[in-house]
């Protein structure tokens, strides 16, 4: 049995994986029989089993899911002409070539599943270093406390003057 995922890109293109061995794990691990480097994917995300005769997905307990034809499966058979979406990218299934003509999905790679929304981008909260201003004190004190553990490593020849 010849399975390929065939990638929509945004362009119209399409790109072919086959499926390297009976078990393929799909997720943003490199490890990865098939990688995809998306933060929306999980590690591990979904799995493709092959066994005896049948093509057989399972979600791996990926946090945004993974969607067969539209609608969020843990494990389902897959036939051929089946959409599988993993985050914002979606295959085609071909199994021994069928079918030999594909549809493009209603919705390809970069375009995410209605139930993911994407945030606009906003500032990272990168956290204060004081939550009032420091007062005098406590500036000298850790000025002190820096010029001590340098003095420590400096030899007298080190300082000029």
């Amino acid at each position: 049995m010849d399975v390929n995922l065939v990638l929509f890109k945004k362009n119209g293109t399409t790109r072919s994986f086959r499926l390297p061995s009976t078990v393929t794990v799909i997720g943003r691990r490199q490890e990865s029989d098939l990688c995809i480097p998306l933060m929306v994917v999980s590690r591990r995300h979904c799995e493709l089993n092959l066994e005896k005769g049948r093509l057989r997905l399972r979600d791996l307990g990926s946090r945004n899911g993974t969607y067969i034809n539209g609608r969020r499966v843990d494990q389902s058979d897959v036939a051929p002409g089946d959409k599988i979406q993993i985050g914002p990218v979606t295959f085609a299934v071909q199994i021994d070539n069928q079918p030999a003509e594909l549809s493009t999905p209603d919705s390809v790679i970069l375009q995410p599943p209605e139930h993911l929304t994407v945030p606009e981008k906003q500032p990272v909260d990168q956290g204060e270093t004081f939550h009032t201003p420091p007062d005098d004190e406590s500036v000298e004190d850790a000025a002190a406390e820096i010029l001590n553990s340098i003095g420590d490593e400096l030899d007298d020849d080190d300082i000029t003057t």
